[in-house]
């Protein structure tokens, strides 16, 4: 604790007496300081214990005495001293008054007593409290580094953070969501904060954060090396964070970011590794990729597993090949390539995977990304969530969806194995075309196999080819001689029974038999053909979607 009023009273060597506001001697005092100024104010900075003997000031007079203390009080001072048997034997009443009337403690200071030991005292008390912050703050960093080393993951250093705050600690991924909390309780109050933790993530590193919460004050603090923050950590307390706290606090931020980021040269030998699993098992070399996969991979490689194609909608600059996430230590931190979908992406997958607890391939090919991850894992509900989120914000304009230059699509394949992997490589490619084409974000192979071809219409090429075989009958009808391409949609749709057709026309059979040799007679292609009327039909349909033939 910081010297008091209170210790001072009880300082055996100093003899002081309280005369006035015995009710606040538990206030802090930050320095002593002595002046014979009429107004000290200027010079103070709030929390000081003013020592005075009134050489300049009447202190016997009550209206001298009064403005004097309210300047005082009202200034920050905590406590004035009165030296007594300098200027005046006894403390004059005027100034006990003025003392009370402003609840401003005045403690009587003996004349064997000098200012100097005063100024000392409170000097070597703050000394003794600032030495006992550093000691406890060393302990703190000791405990925590020991708990990093020995422990699996970030529980163990923020369960002796939160202790040693008094108070409660959180974890946060780069998507937001908690790692870690400590107490248990606290996970449930650390999640409210998610939005604050994304604001956090948006802004560079280092970056902090005081957040008003109910019942706690709030401190958000980002984790990482790199520019921009791929973790975070929060702190809740009662109040302020005193100097051993801060060191503790210090720490903990130093040793996660530690924990938190790989190094350059680790990140790239993984990928280099990812590649080469992903490679072979793509050359059919189920066995080799195996056996290079090693601990990192090969979980992924022993249940079935989902290869998954990530697109951009348009060429998206590639970031440094030697890292994501450059380490300072190893030289100059490149600047990360702005507004790259897939670094965000890359991010949530990870987080996704480390939250299960599942391993999770990521290599980088050219203008896309390609994932192995576990079937039903949680990589490949982190993929349909930003899709499901994608698709939402497009489909209802909102300010959230992402640009044209950033969206991205993804395909899955159907579940698969080692030895299948090319073919489960295809069949992503193949969902990837289908969500293209869809305007989707995420199309599953099995959606692609059970699904219609009329969604394939919408391609530009089709949609091209139907107008051209149709623009004659559009011509036709444009003349005002006759419904030739309404009369054929009927046929067509009625399977070629001229009665049924007919009726839904309104009109009679032998109309509408005209006007199908009418068809055959612009088209030059006969109606008996199947193949004939399949594009017929097709053409139809795409010129629909498309809003017709201008």
């Amino acid at each position: 604790m910081p010297p008091t009023l209170a210790s001072l009273v009880h300082h055996s060597a100093l003899k002081l007496t309280v005369l006035a506001g015995a009710d606040r001697l538990d206030t802090p005092v930050r320095w002593a300081h002595v002046s014979e100024l009429i107004d000290p104010v200027p010079y103070m900075n709030g929390g000081e214990l003013l020592l005075t003997t009134a050489l300049t000031l009447d202190a016997e007079n009550p209206e001298e005495v009064r403005p004097y203390v309210r300047r005082l009080a009202r200034a920050g001072v905590v406590g004035l001293g009165f030296g007594r048997g300098v200027n005046y034997d006894e403390v004059p009443a005027a100034l006990v008054a003025a003392a009370e009337a402003e609840s401003l403690p005045l403690l009587e200071v003996p004349r064997r007593t000098p200012f100097l030991a005063i100024t000392k005292a409170v000097s070597a008390a703050i000394a003794a409290e600032q030495y006992r912050a550093v000691t406890a703050g060393f302990a703190a960093q000791r405990e925590l580094t020991r708990q990093a080393l020995v422990g699996e993951g970030p529980e163990g250093l923020i369960g002796a953070l939160a202790a040693q705050l008094n108070g409660w600690a959180a974890v946060y991924d780069a998507s937001g969501a908690v790692v870690a909390a400590a107490p248990e309780w606290a996970a449930r109050r650390a999640a409210r904060l998610t939005p604050d933790v994304r604001r956090l993530r948006d802004r560079p590193a280092p970056a902090s954060a005081v957040v008003a919460a109910a019942a706690d004050r709030v401190e958000l603090h980002s984790l990482g090396a790199a520019r921009h923050p791929r973790a975070a950590l929060a702190v809740g307390t009662e109040g302020t964070l005193g100097t051993a706290e801060r060191y503790s606090l210090h720490a903990a931020i130093s040793l996660l970011t530690l924990t938190t980021e790989r190094s350059r040269a680790f990140q790239a030998a993984e990928q280099r590794i990812g590649a080469a699993v992903l490679g072979m098992l793509l050359a059919g070399e189920s066995g080799h990729a195996r056996a290079a996969a090693g601990d990192l991979y090969g979980a992924l490689l022993d249940a079935p597993f989902r290869l998954v194609i990530v697109a951009a909608t348009s060429p998206v600059p590639r970031p440094p090949a030697t890292s994501r996430a450059a380490d300072p230590a190893e030289g100059d931190v490149p600047p990360e390539p702005a507004a790259d979908p897939f670094t965000a992406m890359v991010e949530r997958v990870e987080a996704a995977a480390a939250r299960a607890d599942e391993p999770v391939l990521v290599v980088r090919e050219g203008d896309r990304l390609v994932l192995l991850a576990v079937d039903q894992g949680a990589v490949a509900d982190a993929c349909a969530t930003y899709a499901g989120e994608t698709d939402r914000a497009r489909d209802t304009g909102a300010a959230a969806a992402p640009a044209a230059d950033s969206a991205l699509v993804i395909g899955l394949s159907a579940p698969s194995g080692p030895v299948a992997a090319a073919t489960a490589y295809k069949q992503a490619e193949q969902a990837l075309s289908v969500a293209r084409r869809r305007g989707r974000t995420l199309v599953e192979h099995e959606d692609v196999a059970a699904g219609s071809v009329l969604p394939l219409l919408a391609d530009d090429a089709v949609r091209a080819f139907a107008d051209g075989l149709l623009r004659a009958l559009h011509d036709h009808d444009a003349t005002g001689r006759g419904n030739l391409v309404a009369s054929l949609r009927a046929w067509l749709a009625h399977h070629g029974q001229w009665d049924a057709a007919a009726a839904e026309l309104g009109v009679h059979r032998h109309t509408l038999r005209y006007r199908m040799r009418r068809v055959e007679e612009i088209l030059g292609r006969s109606l008996d053909d199947p193949d004939v009327r399949m594009e017929l039909w097709l053409a139809l349909k795409a010129t629909t979607a498309s809003g017709g033939v201008g």
